[in-house]
């Protein structure tokens, strides 16, 4: 059994264990958003499929309002009118025009538009007081060609991304199967939210955090409940678990002789290793359970959200075949002391803001105790900051940072 890994050796272990997922489903777009895409997608269709104008005005040849201008303006014959949807079924000749709107296709024998700002009525003709051009002209398929591959294989469906794939002519799309992730913890002392509090006893955070982690990283939280302190009861809970694509575990993972994942594990799974040389969340398990990936988190709150954050995250993306990274890496100026860890990476908690006068254009500043037990503070940060092994960070100082999610810049 491989221990006291660092934390690059850890990651690597993890996503060497990852088993990519190959099942498909398809759903329809309005259930697409934040699924992974299965395969390469092609345009079904020319975007768009016609020469089509760009604003509202008047189609005309390009020829016949040569030199207009406010003081010449060229007078054209209204033959028509073009709105999107019905557009003019004539041809535009010589000394005409008609009207057209925005997105309405260009009539055959024009060439040209002058937008209607630039011109006025005059009856059955129109005045030009400057002349057509092609610029305001979208030209057929400028934003998509029929068969080329605009959506690929991994790609997280974003509004946008969905919003394309309309365009291209599909009602369903096909995505990868969220893994389903069973979320079991463990303790005597551990009671759900909602009943009565005993003494010494403490809610079940870690639940519903890491459900909450899992689904915003894709998969499908399955609620295993708790087990309690006995490898019976661990055993029992997980034997009725069902089909999983990985299991979670809180507690039980140290030293003790009551942490029964660890005394499971190492029974009757296979060990790839224990304990990171990490703070907050040193004491993890990584290894195979019964044919199934098995995470052996810490049973602190801090602890085994980010060790989650940090390793279960990738682990997911990589089972789901995402093409983007799991989490970003900024630099930013720390505007606090933030302690390090002897030989250990520290990740302290952080608040992260945006500043464009500061190198890497973000700031840093702590949430304050950076107990392990102290969830508060990962509801109020919303970065890591990654204090290397031996060394402290000074106020001022620049630093690498893990935003949780979306920062500006």
């Amino acid at each position: 059994m491989r221990t006291s890994l660092t934390v690059a050796e850890a990651l690597a272990t993890v996503l060497e264990h990852a088993r990519p997922i190959s099942e498909h489903e398809e759903v329809p777009l309005t259930e697409a958003l934040e699924r992974v895409l299965a395969v390469d997608l092609a345009s079904k269709v020319d975007h768009p499929d016609v020469d089509n104008t760009a604003v509202d005005g008047y189609a005309a040849r390009a020829a016949d309002t040569a030199g207009a201008s406010r003081e010449k303006p060229v007078r054209l014959r209204l033959v028509g009118e073009s709105p999107a949807g019905r557009p003019f079924s004539g041809e535009v000749g010589p000394g005409e025009a008609v009207s057209i709107f925005t997105g309405a296709p260009l009539p055959a024998g024009a060439d040209a538009v002058v937008a209607v700002e630039d011109t006025a009525r005059d009856g059955e003709y129109v005045l030009l007081f400057t002349p057509a051009t092609p610029k305001d002209i979208r030209e057929k398929a400028q934003d998509l060609r029929r068969g080329e591959v605009y959506l690929r294989r991994g790609e997280l469906l974003t509004p946008g991304r969905v919003g394309l794939a309309a365009a291209m002519g599909y009602d369903r799309l096909p995505v990868v199967r969220r893994p389903r992730v069973g979320i079991l913890s463990t303790g005597d002392e551990v009671v759900e939210p909602g009943t009565p509090l005993p003494p010494g006893g403490v809610y079940n955070s870690n639940a519903y955090s890491l459900a909450a982690l899992v689904r915003q990283a894709g998969g499908e939280p399955v609620l295993l409940g708790k087990a309690y302190d006995s490898v019976a009861a661990l055993k029992q809970r997980l034997a009725g678990a069902g089909r999983l694509d990985l299991i979670l575990t809180s507690g039980g993972v140290s030293m003790g002789e009551y942490d029964v994942v660890r005394h499971l594990l190492e029974a009757e799974g296979t060990i790839h290793f224990w304990k990171v040389l990490q703070r907050p969340g040193g004491p993890p398990i990584f290894a195979e359970y019964a044919g199934t990936p098995f995470f052996g988190l810490p049973g602190n709150p801090v602890s085994a959200m980010v060790v989650f954050f940090l390793y279960g995250r990738p682990l997911l993306f990589k089972m789901l075949g995402r093409s983007d990274p799991p989490y970003r890496r900024l630099r930013a100026i720390a505007e606090d002391f933030f302690k390090g860890a002897g030989k250990k990476t520290a990740f302290r908690r952080a608040v992260l803001s945006y500043d464009p006068t500061a190198p890497g254009c973000h700031r840093a500043r702590t949430v304050g105790n950076q107990s392990s037990e102290v969830l508060r503070s990962m509801a109020v940060g919303n970065a890591l900051v990654v204090v290397p092994p031996h060394t402290n960070v000074e106020a001022g100082q620049e630093v690498e940072v893990i935003p949780f999610g979306e920062v500006l810049g």
